[in-house]
């Protein structure tokens, strides 16, 4: 019989972590490339990849990561409005 063994949280949460890092490094790169509306978008979608254990609920994460990820958000639509307005 195969036992069923955890995960722990840095193993469930690395491969979206990565994700979210190359998404990152994406971006900086269209940044210097000049190519602005691929930058801000795929700084929005880097968010769908929480480089935190997504298994934690909200209220349960540490003050940090919810601010790390409303800044995130903040940029986001920031970068969005510079768009639509410049």
């Amino acid at each position: 019989m195969k036992q069923v063994t955890s995960t722990t949280k840095s193993q469930t949460a690395a491969p979206y972590r990565l994700a979210y890092f190359i998404y990152l490094v994406l971006v900086v790169y269209q940044l210097f490339t000049g190519d602005y509306e691929w930058a801000v978008s795929n700084f929005g979608i880097a968010m769908v990849f929480d480089p935190f254990d997504s298994s934690v609920s909200w209220k349960d994460r540490p003050r940090y990561q919810r601010v790390w990820l409303y800044s995130h958000l903040a940029l986001t639509l920031c970068g969005f409005a510079f768009l639509i307005l410049r």
